[in-house]
């Protein structure tokens, strides 16, 4: 993972997403899976977000992203829920036996390219200089 440069600034902002079905039924297979990572897909490019790693799961979505510092982490997943859902149960009418595609909840995580215990070691070496 490298850092990426701008203008007046230098960041890496990761993070590791994972969300589920209502109910955590295993809905997400077949066309269904093949749909939703396409959409997934567009999106990232549309909101300006890059798919590190990505996986989808019969009862569940994985995802590693690289996002610019000033997108909030819930707009990200909110962004990817929201499209996705509205589309699915469009495209697939099954999906509409569940009261919504997605529970509210999500997983997140922040990764970087060191460890928190590096950082820490860091920090606390600037007292000594």
């Amino acid at each position: 993972m490298e850092y990426k440069y701008e203008k007046h600034h230098v960041y890496l902002m990761n993070y590791h997403l994972i969300w589920c079905p209502k109910r955590r039924r295993p809905v997400l297979v077949g066309e269904v899976k093949n749909v939703l990572m396409q959409i997934i897909k567009n999106k990232a490019k549309q909101i300006g977000v890059d798919i590190i790693a990505f996986e989808i799961m019969p009862d569940h979505v994985h995802i590693f992203v690289s996002a610019y510092p000033t997108i909030p982490i819930h707009k990200i997943v909110k962004e990817f829920k929201g499209v996705s859902s509205n589309i699915l149960r469009k495209e697939f009418p099954h999906l509409l036996k569940l009261p919504s595609l997605w529970t509210h909840s999500y997983f997140a995580s922040t990764a970087g390219n060191i460890s928190n215990e590096t950082i820490k070691k860091y920090i606390e070496a600037q007292s000594r200089k």
